[in-house]
Order: structure tokens, then C-alpha cells, then sequence
């Protein structure tokens, strides 16, 4: 069930609440066992919706979940206050150092890591022109709320709090929650959650990730966070990944101690390629992978049959002149060969040649990738064969030694008869497949190819 926290001290928030209540046919019920001021008074229901109204801000609302019946999920519509103009936004609550908005010092509301990445591309199809979506990092209270939560914000000023096509984004962006799980689905013992840390305030690399991949974000520490947090805490590192429902870390930049101490808890610590190369990939295969080439961060790249890959893998070695020749011709159609066979491979370069290894299925061979690196061979020679233990390329190719011994000079001559020209010697005719030989490279072949 979702439960929605309406403000009467905040006026957008009051707005929002006024066009949620529009946009759907509520019930409305009497609660009398609370004030009006509490939460009680008229409580508006959907099948799987409960809208409360509050006197109190947000921040001040301490174990508000408890107000509600069993909610899986609880959203504040809220303001959102800065000098960022027409802004949409969403974020969790909790504080990384000392409290000054609200909540404990070093403590966490529960995250919804999977439906703040679903209520941020709801307020990017329904904000009205002119207006931007964002993300934000972990800022203020309450801290007290066991139950999954958010705050989704129409900003960053009066005209906008007042704005009515503001609030209507923002409450239809809310009742698109309906039927959203807080929390991605658990695999492999973790979920694709990621707590964040370092940038600025507002999250422009982690709503890349939430944007761009399968992953969600929990609670965020802004540089600015940390700096209040001091020295890595550990306890409040702990409880800041325990409160996003998360096993990994994503860090904006390089922060060695703080990786360390996140690594000393248990948790692991990514580069955004991570989020990238494992969207739709079943985390076990991504782990598989791992286990077989190392870590993605490392080099290790997912082919594209990882994504509905079940079973064992095989390790091959990949063969080293036939790879390096073809990477020498057409490193992008290389290196797109191999994703496009495998289960994962290795990289060197940034990721951007390839390396040593590639796994398979348990059962294949590299036969594929070799076709296919023989196609990639045809770009520079006139035929290619493919031998029980070798690939066979061969062209033609102006031999200069012979061209000598007939007397003809370098310089333009060398030049003409290279490009299949003839030429004229001493009254002489020269054709240029007198000055050509046929060269030949073997590229052998591993035993099991």
C-alpha cells in the first residue's frame, strides 16, 4: 500500500495533495482516534492508496509511518527550496553527520531505492515545459520511518510552489508509485541497489546510473555530507547501506579511506562501468564472470549471451596474432565480435582492446569468434581460408627488392607500380604483377577452436 504525506504547512505540498485528490474517485473516511492536526479527521483511500494530511513540515514527523495502515511505501509531497528555478525532484531522508534539518545525527530513514528510480522517470514524462528533473542527495529528517520512503518535490520557489501544472506532475508522478515495490528484487543474496557518495548536492552521475541502467540508488552523501561526517564513521556507513537495502557502493570520486572503510564493512565498492556492463545481466552470471576474469573494474567485460545465460562457463584463450591482426584492421568490429559470442571476455586499454581470455558456455569453442575474425581479415587480404588449425590469409603486395633488381628507381616508380600501375623504365613497359608476390600469414589455432 502507498501512503502519502500531505503538508498543510507547505504549501506546495498542500497543492500537490489538492491535485491528487482530483486526479482519482478517493473514499473518504473519518478517523477520529487521531487530531486532524495528527493525521486523523478525513483520511482519503484508493484499493491500494492512503492520503493523510498533517499540520506539521515533514521534518518534524518523526515515525509518521505509524500514522498509516501497513504501508509498503510512504512518499511526502513536499516543497523543494534553492536557487535551481523550475525543478522536479526526489530524494531519501537521513543525515551522514550532525542533524540540523531534522531527524538524528548518523542516522537513516528506510530508502526505496526502486521506486525513487521509477518516481524520477514518472516526474521526467509528466513535468510541465520549462521545468527539469533531478535526484538529490540524502539532506534532512525524519529519520524515525522503518517503512520505505521519499520526499518528491515541486521547486525551487514560490511561483512554483503555487504552480497548479507543478503540482499536478508531481501527484501523478506519486500515484504511478501504485503497485511499485520500495526495493528491486533480491538475486544472488543482494539487490541492484548502490549507496552514493561524493558530488555535489544535486546528483548528476547518480541519475545517470538510475537514467541510464538497472540499478537503483539508496541514500546519497554529498561531499559536503561527508565533510560533516568527519573520518569515516563505520557505524554510520553501516547504517546507511543498511537503510538503502544495498551491498554497493558507487563513489563520484576517489576517496581512498572511505573505500576502504566501506570494504572493511563488507559492502563493495564499483566504478559506474559496473552499472553499465551488468544492466540486464542476472547478478550470479555477473559473479560467474567475475570469478572466471576478474572484476568488471578491472577489465572484465559481459558478451551479450550473459543475459540469458544458465549453467558453467569455459575459459579460452583467445589466439594472440589472429586477435592483434584483427584488432590492427577494425578494433570496434573486434572487440563487438567478441561481446557479441560470449559470456564475457577480458580488455585491456580502458576497455577498449581486447585481452587475453573469453568465457563461454560450458561446450563451446571459439569457432564463432574465429569465423568471424576471419571475416574481419577480408578488409585487408584477397582470401581467406580457415584449416583445421590455422586462418590462412593471403594478398598480393608490391615487392620493392624485385622491382630493384629490374633496374626501377624509387621514388614515383615504387609508388605507381604499388598501386597497380604500369610504368615506363628505359623505353620498358612495366607491369605491375612482375613487382608483386604473394604473401601469406598462418594464424594458428588453440587446440580446442
Amino acid at each position: 500500500m502507498l501512503g502519502i504525506v500531505v503538508s498543510r504547512a507547505d504549501r506546495a505540498s498542500a497543492n500537490i495533495g489538492e491535485q491528487l485528490l482530483t486526479l482519482a474517485d478517493w473514499d473518504v473516511e473519518a478517523d477520529e482516534t487521531r487530531s486532524d492536526a495528527d493525521g486523523g479527521g478525513d483520511v482519503y483511500r484508493l484499493d491500494d492508496v492512503e492520503l493523510r494530511e498533517f499540520e506539521t513540515r515533514h521534518l518534524e514527523l518523526d515515525a509518521v509511518d505509524t500514522v498509516f495502515d501497513d504501508p509498503d511505501l510512504l512518499v511526502f509531497a513536499s516543497k523543494h527550496a534553492g536557487e535551481t528555478g523550475k525543478l522536479l525532484t526526489a530524494h531519501h531522508t537521513g543525515n551522514f553527520g550532525p542533524a540540523e534539518y531534522g531527524g538524528e545525527d548518523g542516522a537513516f530513514a528506510r530508502a526505496a531505492p526502486n521506486a525513487h528510480a521509477s518516481v524520477v522517470e514518472a516526474l521526467s514524462r509528466h513535468a510541465p515545459e520549462a521545468y527539469e528533473v533531478g535526484m538529490e542527495c540524502t539532506h534532512h529528517g525524519p529519520t524515525d520511518i522503518d517503512t520505505p520512503s521519499m520526499f518528491v518535490e515541486v521547486g525551487s520557489a514560490e511561483p512554483q510552489w503555487d504552480d497548479p501544472d507543478a503540482a499536478r506532475a508531481v501527484a501523478k508522478a506519486i500515484l504511478d508509485l501504485r503497485g511499485i515495490a520500495p526495493d528491486a528484487p533480491r538475486e544472488n543474496d543482494a539487490r541492484r541497489h548502490l549507496v552514493g557518495f561524493g558530488g555535489g548536492h544535486y546528483a548528476p552521475r547518480f541519475e545517470r546510473v538510475v537514467r541510464e541502467t538497472d540499478w537503483a540508488i539508496g541514500h546519497i552523501g554529498a561531499d559536503w555530507a561527508l565533510d560533516a561526517m568527519g573520518e569515516p564513521d563505520h557505524e554510520v556507513l553501516r547504517a546507511a547501506f543498511e537503510a538503502s537495502g544495498a551491498e554497493y557502493a558507487l563513489l563520484a570520486d576517489d576517496r581512498p579511506d572511505l573505500a576502504s572503510a566501506i570494504e572493511s564493512l563488507g559492502y563493495r565498492v564499483v566504478g559506474e562501468t559496473f552499472t553499465h556492463e551488468t544492466t540486464g545481466v542476472p547478478l550470479s552470471v555477473v559473479e560467474r564472470v567475475e570469478d572466471a576474469l576478474g572484476p568488471i573494474d578491472a577489465g572484465a567485460r559481459l558478451g551479450d549471451r550473459a543475459r540469458d545465460h544458465e549453467g558453467s562457463l569455459v575459459v579460452s584463450a583467445l589466439p594472440a596474432d589472429l586477435r592483434d591482426e584483427v584488432q590492427g584492421i577494425d578494433p570496434d568490429r573486434a572487440l563487438a565480435a567478441v561481446r557479441r559470442r560470449a559470456i564475457g571476455f577480458d580488455t585491456v586499454e580502458g576497455g577498449t582492446k581486447l585481452g587475453d581470455r573469453v568465457a563461454l558456455a560450458e561446450g563451446s569453442t571459439l569457432s564463432a569468434i574465429v569465423d568471424d575474425f576471419a571475416g574481419i581479415l577480408t578488409e585487408r587480404y584477397e582470401s581467406v581460408e580457415r584449416t583445421p588449425h590455422a586462418v590462412v590469409a593471403r594478398k598480393r603486395e608490391f615487392d620493392p627488392e624485385k622491382a630493384a633488381t629490374l633496374g626501377i628507381p624509387e621514388g614515383p616508380a615504387f609508388g605507381k607500380l604499388s598501386a597497380g600501375q604500369p610504368v615506363e623504365i628505359d623505353g620498358r613497359t612495366i607491369d605491375p604483377d612482375v613487382v608483386h608476390v604473394e604473401r601469406e600469414r598462418r594464424f594458428p589455432m588453440p587446440e580446442t577452436s
